[in-house]
């Protein structure tokens, strides 16, 4: 299902001429061999492009079209008119000297092969460059010296012939194209993903671009073992793809995750963990992965905070959506497709893959939004907390791998998509940050944010179908939210008493209280007696006073007339602690007129 989604969204980029056809790549390529009519090196062009990085400026190879490359293992398999200079000038950085000669003399005869029949100006130079060029004599080339340690790097060559890459040449493009036509005779059968007849491709192209995978590519389908073998079929027999379907899914996902770099350009990845987030739609309409772009991961500006509500409120509505920043409108039964892929040595995993109407998406999206509300300081305005800002809650601040768990961010996303249960992975992570953690005004480290007690809020509500409102419940009676609750009012009896204390009963006692309230709460209201009598604002006491004492009604009262405290509160028990401790601590910084 994944490579035919793939296949499909490729057939509707060719159409749009966003990929090039089979045959055919765009290659990274550092430098331009301008060679002569007699096949003499004239000189080495640069090719490499300055691009702005923030604040800084890098230089990237140059994108260009060329022969689509091979897939190399350990052997020697030349390239046509594009390679690096262990190929094509028989000299490079590795200190192989033997195998750099026989590398250029492979390229060397794939060259003239190719080119053997074709009669243009640019075919001649190339042939006649191959038949002439010396790899013993290439590091003292005139053309090479001022280039040569950028081109013994490793990065791509093309030749160019009267200013022309010779690549672009029609009978040069002819002759490639008959050559591939007349290779193709290996082995056939129907092919699993088009269920056409094809040529079955025995090695897949690599994906590139995946953080953490190999540079050269990491393969999505392959068999190199015969643990893995089964019927005595080798390699990716085992599995019949057509080469067209292989060349089409390849060129598809190297495009879907190329998209992310740059400027300007529609994004359509993103990266949570280790994971590589890549979304398309059946039609290959940008505009819906733009979308979903904005509605998984928006930033904190108001506009786009705005944009969010445009979105759900024409989502409730049922009418399609159509906005100003996104050309034409978009159907909310588009079919959409979204693949989680991770490194995983050579290959890559597939963490996750998940189709549906791009509506019921929007929707479920939606709902995970509509959980995570909670009341926040009057100067945070973030209503909508993306997935990266809501896995960035799990991780420890001051560490210097920032890097969610994998697994958890992989769950958390699928339940977000599918409307499901959130993992308890997540719920997990959270709690352990709460309770390693403390409040530190110099560091801005909190405690309980917003955005973890937002997390513990949407877990509790879809998992445990706890009725949790965005802010105070003063109706709500559940033990462990009320425990909460007063927790937060001994907490500021005792700022009250003592105005900038640095330390208070939260940073001592929360843990424990949270955990285990029967042996806690004893001491806590021991030490408010000694509190409430240090505050000046008798009136203020009063008040304290009179809060505790309706908390205190709401718990049971055992005939022995004391507190009814659980002597342990289980995981979503205490989620209702932290929860309870929240709202009341929020309700002490609500401005009178907010509601």
């Amino acid at each position: 299902m994944i490579l035919q989604a793939l296949v499909e969204y490729y057939e509707r980029l060719a159409e749009q001429g966003a990929v090039t056809r089979p045959g055919w790549s765009v290659a990274k390529v550092s430098h331009g061999l301008q060679i002569g009519s007699e096949g003499q090196l004239l000189r080495v062009v640069p090719l490499k492009q300055e691009e702005k990085r923030g604040k800084k400026s890098v230089w990237n190879p140059a994108l260009i079209k060329v022969p689509e490359p091979v897939t190399r293992t350990v052997g020697i398999s030349p390239n046509f008119l594009c390679d690096h200079s262990g190929y094509l000038l028989g000299i490079d950085g590795k200190g192989k000297p033997e195998r750099t000669l026989q590398c250029f003399q492979a390229s060397k005869e794939r060259h003239l092969q190719i080119l053997e029949s074709c009669t243009s100006e640019p075919a001649k130079a190339v042939k006649a460059f191959f038949e002439s060029w010396e790899p013993q004599k290439a590091a003292e080339h005139e053309a090479l010296k001022e280039d040569l340690p950028d081109i013994l790097t490793g990065g791509n060559l093309v030749f160019i012939y009267d200013g022309q890459y010779v690549q672009e040449d029609s009978k040069v493009i002819d002759a490639w194209n008959g050559y591939r036509e007349q290779a193709s005779d290996g082995y056939q059968a129907v092919c699993l993903v088009t269920g056409k007849r094809d040529e079955i491709a025995r090695i897949h192209t690599p994906i590139k671009g995946v953080p953490g995978a190999q540079s050269s590519g990491a393969a999505l389908v392959s068999f190199n073992a015969p643990a893995f073998e089964s019927y005595g079929k080798e390699q990716s027999y085992n599995a019949p793809v057509g080469v067209h379907a292989v060349y089409a899914y390849t060129t598809a996902l190297n495009y879907l995750i190329g998209s992310g770099r740059g400027s300007g350009e529609n994004r359509y990845r993103a990266t949570l963990g280790d994971t590589v987030i890549v979304y398309w739609s059946k039609s290959g309409d940008p505009g819906y992965q733009q979308l979903f772009m904005n509605v998984m991961d928006p930033d904190a500006e108001v506009d786009t905070q705005d944009l969010l509500n445009s979105v759900f409120k024409n989502l409730e509505n049922e009418k399609a959506i159509d906005i100003d920043e996104i050309e034409g409108q978009l159907s909310l039964t588009e079919p959409f497709y979204i693949l989680g892929i991770a490194p995983n040595a050579a290959r890559l995993s597939v963490r996750f893959f998940y189709q549906d109407s791009f509506g019921n998406l929007l929707q479920h999206i939606g709902e995970h939004y509509k959980r995570m509300q909670i009341i926040r300081p009057s100067w945070d305005n973030l209503e909508y907390m993306g997935i990266w800002r809501m896995m960035q809650e799990t991780v420890n601040k001051k560490s210097k791998n920032k890097t969610p768990n994998p697994s958890v961010s992989a769950a958390t996303y699928r339940a977000i998509l599918s409307g499901g249960c959130y993992p308890a992975g997540l719920y997990s992570a959270v709690l352990g940050r709460i309770r390693s953690e403390q409040d530190d005004r110099d560091s801005r480290t909190q405690k309980i944010t917003p955005g973890r007690a937002a997390i513990i809020k949407a877990y509790l509500v879809n998992n445990y179908k706890e009725d949790i409102s965005v802010g105070l419940n003063e109706e709500n009676n559940d033990i462990a939210y009320v425990l909460g609750r007063e927790f937060a009012v001994l907490e500021a009896i005792q700022e009250a008493a003592n105005p900038g204390i640095n330390a208070t009963i939260k940073d001592r006692y929360f843990n424990s209280a949270c955990a285990t309230p029967a042996m806690i709460f004893p001491i806590l209201f021991r030490l408010k007696n000694s509190h409430i009598r240090k505050i000046s604002n008798k009136g203020q006491a009063v008040n304290y006073e009179k809060l505790l004492g309706e908390l205190q009604e709401k718990i049971t009262i055992l005939d022995t007339q004391s507190v009814a405290c659980p002597k342990r509160l289980t995981l979503d028990q205490q989620g209702m602690f932290i929860m309870g401790y929240y709202h009341q601590t929020q309700k002490r910084y609500e401005k009178k007129g907010d509601k």
